[in-house]
C-alpha cells in the first residue's frame, strides 16, 4: 500500500447481505486505514458483536480526524432492523440514501474516493425505485451523461460499451456515438487515473468472427470499424475489431492496457474466471473516484462470518492508488 493514505468513504450496500460483515472485517484487518463508513451505526455495532469484533465505532462529524484503529460512521438510519439473509424492501431507500450521503462526502472534499459494497437491484426495484445499478445511479447523482463500467483484476482490465441490457437489445444500443464515447473515456482514464502514458486498447467485435466481412452481422463493418479508423487518425492506439473468441489469449492481453467489450457477458466472464474474488469494479467518467467489489450480496453467506474480503481489499487498493495519482496530478501529493 502506498505511503499516503487518503480518507475513503465506504458504503456497505444491502444491509441483509455480506456488505456490513466484509467492511467490518476488513477494517479489523487494516485498522490503520482512514475510512468513513456510511451506514446505520446500530447495524455496524450489531454486526461487529456477531463477529466478536471489538471495534471503536465513532459518529463522524465534519473536520473530525480519524485515529488509527477507529472506525468513523456517517450515520444513516435503517427503516427497519436488518436480518442477515432476508431482504426487506422497506430498507431500499436506506441503501440509496447511503450512496447519496457518500457521494456528498467525496464531492465536499471530506473523502478522496468512494468504495461501494454490493447492493441488491431486485429488492430496490421491488420497493418502487427504478434502479439498474450503481454505475447508472452514480452518474445521475453526479450529473454526468456518460460513464463507463470497468472491471479489473491483475493482468486484465475490461470496459463495457453497453452494461445491464437484455442480450436482444444490445445491437440496437450500439451506436457510433456510444462506442466513441466509451473508448475516449477509457483511454483518458488510463492516462489520468492509472498513469499510463500511451494506453493501447483492444476493441472487441460484436458478432462472431467480428462479423465475418458482413456475413455474420453488419454492426462491425458499419459501426465499429469506422469509429476505430477515425480515432486511430487522432493518434489513439487501438486494435480491432478483434473476435471475442481469440481476444483473451495471453499474448493479446499482454499487448494491451484494457479490453473494450461490446456487452456485459462478452468480457466479464473471462475477467471473473481470471480473478473472481480479487477483481474490482471501477466507474470511469465520474468527477470523483469510485470503486466497488466485483460480487453480489451473497445472502446465503450473510451472518455466517465466512464472507471473503478479497475483492474489498482490491477495491480499497485501487481507490487509494487512484486518489494518490489524482493528488499528484494536481500537485498536492506529499
Amino acid at each position: 500500500m502506498t505511503r499516503i493514505q487518503p480518507v475513503l468513504a465506504v458504503t456497505p450496500g444491502e444491509p441483509a447481505g455480506i456488505g456490513p460483515e466484509i467492511v467490518l472485517r476488513y477494517h479489523a484487518q487494516h485498522p490503520e486505514l482512514p475510512l468513513i463508513v456510511v451506514a446505520d451505526p446500530d447495524l455496524l455495532r450489531q454486526t461487529a458483536s456477531s463477529l466478536s469484533l471489538d471495534l471503536a465505532i465513532r459518529d463522524w462529524q465534519p473536520g473530525m480526524s480519524i485515529a488509527a484503529g477507529e472506525l468513523a460512521c456517517k450515520a444513516v438510519r435503517l427503516a427497519q432492523a436488518a436480518c442477515p439473509g432476508r431482504l426487506n424492501p422497506q430498507n431500499a431507500a436506506y441503501v440509496l440514501n447511503t450512496l447519496r450521503q457518500a457521494v456528498s462526502l467525496v464531492q465536499d472534499g471530506h473523502a478522496a474516493a468512494l468504495v461501494t459494497g454490493p447492493v441488491h437491484k431486485g429488492v430496490i426495484n421491488e420497493s418502487g425505485f427504478p434502479f439498474s445499478g450503481h454505475t447508472e445511479f452514480l452518474a445521475e447523482l453526479a450529473g454526468v451523461k456518460q460513464v463507463v463500467m470497468m472491471l479489473a483484476t491483475r493482468g486484465l482490465r475490461v470496459t463495457l460499451v453497453t452494461t445491464h441490457l437484455p442480450l436482444r437489445e444490445v445491437a440496437d444500443a450500439l451506436t457510433c456515438e456510444q462506442l466513441e464515447s466509451v473508448i475516449r473515456i477509457t483511454e483518458e482514464s488510463l492516462r489520468t487515473r492509472f498513469d499510463i502514458r500511451q494506453p493501447r486498447l483492444q476493441v472487441l467485435g460484436l458478432n462472431p468472427h467480428a462479423g465475418e466481412g458482413g456475413h455474420l452481422g453488419s454492426e462491425d463493418a458499419e459501426i465499429i470499424i469506422p469509429v476505430l479508423d477515425r480515432l486511430r487518425g487522432e493518434g489513439l492506439l487501438l486494435d480491432g475489431p478483434v473476435p471475442a473468441d481469440t481476444a483473451f489469449n495471453p499474448d493479446r492481453i499482454a499487448r494491451c492496457d484494457a479490453v473494450v467489450a461490446m456487452y456485459h457477458d462478452q468480457g466479464l466472464p473471462v475477467l471473473k474466471h481470471m480473478g473472481f474474488g480479487r477483481a474490482v469494479n471501477i466507474t470511469l467518467g465520474l468527477p470523483f473516484i469510485r470503486t466497488s467489489v466485483d460480487h453480489g450480496t451473497a445472502l446465503d453467506l450473510a451472518g455466517s462470518g465466512r464472507a471473503d474480503t478479497g475483492s474489498l481489499d482490491e477495491a480499497v487498493i485501487a481507490a487509494t492508488r487512484m486518489a494518490v495519482q489524482d493528488l499528484a496530478s494536481r500537485g498536492q501529493a506529499g
